[in-house]
């Protein structure tokens, strides 16, 4: 295949797809509900007029570009089947749409793709489009209106740069660096295809954060949080550099780190005699950890945590507790904890599923997760005199626990709506008993009993028919700062800080819980919340009490966050599971209490589920969501391989970019550690 055709009509198609999205001033992009946008775009010039030389001459148009390229950071909407940014496949949570990304968890199902798949520019051409037309301008003084916007919008960019470059590095590791738009010319582009080590695309994303954060106001233009600000941009960059440091500790001396054995980068001429920039894998590990402590603090020490009144609101009359309605407003601007959330508006037909998912009981957490949370005076559940009251029901694995899991596991008999509406809506207004597996309506059914209601809000107009939920959604909060300073300090220097012992107390205070960490860890077995938290390994092995209570602080407070994928892979927390499979198990569903029950919407009467709907008593007295079905891929628990922390990169990619169309060994690019470069081939 020729490169240089393949490469036309791709150039060819890249430059009208962005000409085309620079025509258009969005005033409402992907919910977001912003300000700084044209009135009236009657009076822009006809669309065939517009050349990018007649663009960005002012701050509105450069906000408006900027506005376009927000799709980047996924919605968070969790009415959404893009999963790729949410805990269904993970130990946390368990779903009754066997998503895709399942596959990884089989030895067969994740194969190797012809076209397609995570290696593509879109979104990092979209940002350099901007920057090669903007930064010429603008230093020259040639965008008019407000000089601050402006900048702030340069800002943003480079943020959403960072953003599109760390799904890169999540997903494929080492990767290309491209920071400006090439021509469409054959060598020039085999040679910018080349991979970069991972630990160089890390300190190139930090490095735009840092450019970010010189540019960004510390508010937002918009003043209500729904663009990003330097605040945001100090957490992101803490996140990416915790990611990086701790991926580094975990896989060093492996193929999945620069220089490790078997590192498929050093195949490659260009790469072969690649030298860390701090001297050492372990410079970059303190390099990246230091990084973390760094802009994790710069957010922790200027932020505080919002207010937890430690009760559940179930009538109008009484207070609202700031804490859950924090997750569940409509207005998320006045939370202080809260630096970026996207709003949406009913009114505008700006809309998501998520208030309806969680009515219904379709956002289903792990017995896995509910063990972990602690009893409220910071004991472990099994520890001796922790005063556990069992899970043979739902109110009693509440009792006496983390005020966290008694705020946010939905009980039968509790009310889900306050306010009631006149319009149609999508509420369940009592909580019911939760139906299992494959239950009639399909709206109703829950993969593993333990539904959570993190996100709902009482007023039934936010949850009108169909979708057409108003409740903001949060993407960034201060609490993850805190947490991501505890974990880095530790990491780093294998000791708590002053600083970490103030932002851990003070999220276990939050939480409704002891805050004397100390105790929990001296009675903690790790051991024992092996079988049902990834966490308690790296490697294959166990981590230590202190290590596994930091991570289990983390998978707690960001619970159902979709932050919990992103951390066992960092982690290397799945190694355990290439020899022993994993059951993901929901609640005790045969247990004293029959819990597998369902309520006929017909005629309101109760019934038991037939057995053949729920998972075998022989396997486990604990459901298991995806074990009812013999049909199941897996069936027999989820399996893992160690390609599977990096994803493939298409046939197709190494093809044309080889010398002849046909030979890859001739191509740049090299493929992850355990995959073939044969589509349809499973890893090695």
């Amino acid at each position: 295949m020729n490169l240089s055709l393949v490469t036309n009509k791709k150039i060819i198609y890249m430059k009208k797809h962005i000409i085309h999205l620079i025509l258009i001033s969005f005033c409402i992009n992907v919910g977001f509900i912003l300000n700084s946008c044209t009135d009236n775009l009657l009076e822009q010039a006809p669309i065939s007029d517009i050349t990018p030389e007649m663009y960005f001459n002012d701050d509105a148009q450069v906000s408006s570009y900027v506005i376009n390229c927000y799709s980047m950071i996924p919605s968070g909407d969790r009415g959404t089947e893009d999963v790729g940014d949410y805990d269904n496949t993970t130990d946390n949570q368990g779903s009754i749409y066997f998503a895709s990304k399942m596959l990884r968890f089989t030895p067969t199902q994740f194969k190797v793709a012809d076209i397609g798949g995570d290696w593509d520019f879109n979104e990092i051409y979209k940002c350099n489009y901007f920057f090669q037309q903007v930064l010429p301008k603008w230093k020259a003084g040639k965008i008019g209106g407000s000089q601050i916007n402006t900048q702030h919008y340069i800002g943003e960019m480079y943020f959403l740069r960072a953003y599109a470059y760390f799904k890169k590095l999540q997903k494929l590791g080492d990767f290309p660096i491209v920071k400006t738009l090439l021509p469409d010319d054959q060598k020039i582009l085999i040679e910018a295809s080349k991979r970069s080590p991972r630990n160089e695309v890390a300190r190139f994303i930090l490095a735009d954060l840092d450019s970010a954060k010189l540019l960004l106001q510390t508010v937002a233009p918009d003043g209500n949080k729904n663009r990003i600000s330097k605040l945001s941009a100090q957490l992101f960059s803490s996140r990416v550099a915790l990611f990086e440091g701790t991926w580094e500790k975990y896989f060093k001396g492996t193929a999945f780190v620069p220089n490790g054995t078997g590192w498929p980068g050093k195949d490659k001429e260009y790469n072969v005699n690649y030298e860390f920039p701090s001297g050492s894998i372990d410079g970059e590990i303190a390099f990246f950890l230091g990084k973390a402590m760094e802009d994790a603090k710069a957010v922790a020490e200027g932020v505080s945590l919002t207010t937890n009144t430690y009760l559940l609101q179930q009538d109008a009359s009484e207070a609202i507790n700031p804490y859950y309605d924090m997750f569940a407003q409509t207005d998320m601007s006045k939370y202080n904890e809260v630096l970026l959330w996207r709003k949406y508006d009913n009114g505008l037909g700006i809309t998501n599923g998520k208030n309806e998912e969680l009515q219904n009981g379709r956002i289903n957490i792990t017995r896995g997760l509910v063990d972990c949370f602690l009893m409220a005076n910071g004991l472990p559940i099994y520890a001796s005199g922790s005063g556990y009251h069992g899970d043979d029901s739902i109110p009693a694995v509440k009792q006496e626990r983390d005020n966290r899991l008694f705020l946010f596991l939905k009980e039968p008999g509790q009310l889900n709506v306050l306010y009631p509406t006149v319009a149609k809506t999508s509420t369940v207004p009592v909580e019911l008993i939760s139906p299992i597996v494959a239950m009639l309506p399909r709206t109703q059914n829950s993969a593993t009993g333990y539904d959570i209601r993190k996100g709902i809000n009482f007023n039934a107009a936010t949850c009108l028919d169909n979708s057409h939920g108003s409740v903001g959604i949060i993407i960034f909060r201060a609490a993850e700062a805190y947490l991501n300073y505890i974990e880095a300090s530790y990491e780093k220097n294998g000791n708590l800080d002053g600083d970490a012992d103030k932002y851990w107390k003070a999220i276990r205070t939050r939480a409704g819980v002891d805050p004397d960490y100390s105790k929990t860890i001296s009675s903690t077995d790790v051991s024992k919340e092996a079988p049902n938290d990834w966490g308690a390994y790296s490697g294959g092995n166990l981590v230590n009490a202190t290590l596994y209570n930091i991570r289990r602080e983390r998978r707690c407070e960001l619970m159902a966050e979709g932050l919990r994928d992103n951390d066992i892979l960092r982690w290397r927390a799945m190694d355990q599971m290439i020899t022993t499979p994993y059951h993901i198990e929901g609640f005790k569903l045969w247990g004293p209490v029959i819990q597998y029950k369902y309520v006929n919407a017909q005629n309101n009467k109760t019934y038991l589920k037939p057995n053949n709907n729920v998972s075998d008593k022989s396997k486990s007295i604990y459901l298991r969501p995806y074990e009812v079905k013999t049909s199941s891929i897996v069936y027999d628990g989820l399996t893992w391989k160690m390609a599977h922390y990096l994803n493939p990169i298409a046939v197709k990619h190494f093809m044309i970019t080889s010398v002849d169309g046909a030979d890859v060994s001739t191509s740049p690019i090299y493929q992850n550690p355990g995959w073939p470069i044969v589509a349809s081939q499973n890893a090695q």
